[in-house]
């Protein structure tokens, strides 16, 4: 095989399709990247088994300015093929495979011949039926991502836990994700198709929808496929292909406490400031917690008990009601769950020191179904 090619255009499908190779692996080829041609165009696959980005590069692309003189398939070093060609000194790149699979890669002055693997041995990916694909709101689904999947778990004993929970209902989407310890729960409207049916609520794997979300671009046009459990993202040039996690994921609808016993009404970037401030003693001790007093006309923030030092903030506050409380938290989880809603007016409700506080925006959306909810589980403390 033999193909000319842009650097940066090359450089750039090279940096989407490696966002699936494995840092670890018992399969040696996935640490390759597979490059096919045909008279279409160059195709870049990237994978880890659980997760598969493929990129399309066109010959009538005129960034990519690709030219194909000779068709074939090759694996090569993905890393290694990466750092070639971004230090190339030319635009121009030229590779050339021979019959033992030995590519040499020409821009400029400089030449670098690499060993590769037969393109025929890399994993197949599986054929999707296109008939059911449903179009997602591409940047309300990216921030969808965005603020809830940080809480997914990273713990692999419960494996349903690690990714996050679609339930597509008739007119809108939700997202969930929980380990367990917090919860993270989105709605988006969506606008479906007659010819789409209900499906199934699905996880998908936490890497799968971060990668999704650095990749697409926010005025994309992305499409959902569901087939034979998998689950298949298709936008511009790109197509990601991922397994889906199987089992039970908790019915977490019912945790979601519907009064409290204590409300406050405060700004989330305010409030995230403090304690990022108050973050900086809870680190240093041995338990990393911060506490919340709540009277109706005082709210303080405060690290006491620390060896290092202690730390104490009156909150501003636009109101308090209810019952006073003082409740200890993990500032890592709040600081992750005030960022999920920007600089807003949130409320938080409690109903007692040990059971989860209820994050949400404090003014409704005007769209039906575009909700937001954080649910953070107390610290014990004695």
């Amino acid at each position: 095989m033999k193909f000319t090619i842009n650097r940066s255009a090359f450089t750039q499908q090279i940096n989407n399709v490696q966002r699936a190779i494995p840092s670890k692996t018992t399969i040696n080829i996935l640490y390759g990247i597979k490059l096919a041609l045909d008279n279409n165009g160059m195709t870049l696959i990237g994978s880890d088994a659980d997760i598969s980005i493929e990129s399309h590069i066109s010959v009538n692309d005129p960034l990519a300015n690709l030219q194909i003189e000779r068709s074939g398939q090759i694996v090569l070093p993905a890393r290694l093929l990466n750092e070639i060609i971004k230090k190339l000194p030319q635009d121009e790149v030229v590779i050339s495979v021979d019959d033992k699979f030995k590519a040499t890669i020409q821009s400029g002055n400089a030449e670098f011949q690499i060993v590769g693997i037969d393109g025929n041995e890399y994993p197949r990916l599986p054929i999707i039926d296109l008939d059911h694909q449903i179009q997602l709101p591409t940047l309300t689904f990216k921030n969808m991502i965005n603020q809830t999947i940080f809480a997914a778990s990273n713990q692999e004993s419960r494996p349903i836990l690690t990714g996050l929970h679609l339930i597509l209902e008739k007119d809108f989407l939700i997202g969930v994700a929980t380990d367990s310890h917090r919860l993270s729960q989105r709605e988006i409207p969506l606008k479906l198709s007659e010819s789409s049916h209900n499906l199934d609520a699905i996880t998908v794997p936490k890497k799968t929808m971060s990668e999704l979300a650095r990749i697409v671009p926010d005025n994309a046009d992305l499409m959902m496929t569901l087939s034979n459990q998998q689950i298949i993202f298709t936008f511009e040039n790109i197509t990601i292909y991922s397994r889906l996690l199987e089992g039970n994921y908790p019915a977490t609808d019912r945790l979601i406490p519907n009064s409290c016993e204590t409300e406050i009404v405060l700004n989330a970037a305010d409030f995230l400031q403090a304690i990022e401030r108050a973050s900086l003693l809870s680190h240093e001790g041995k338990n990393n917690i911060v506490q919340l007093d709540i009277q109706p006309d005082h709210i303080e923030l405060f690290v006491k008990g620390n060896e290092i030092g202690n730390v104490a903030e009156e909150i501003q506050f636009v109101s308090s009601s209810g019952e006073a409380l003082q409740i200890s938290f993990n500032p890592d989880y709040m600081k992750e769950a005030l960022r999920s809603f920007g600089d807003i007016e949130i409320k938080i409700q409690f109903n007692s020191p040990v059971r989860p506080m209820l994050l949400t925006p404090n003014e409704n959306s005007e769209l039906p179904h575009n909700d937001l909810l954080q649910l953070l589980t107390p610290v014990r403390t004695h």
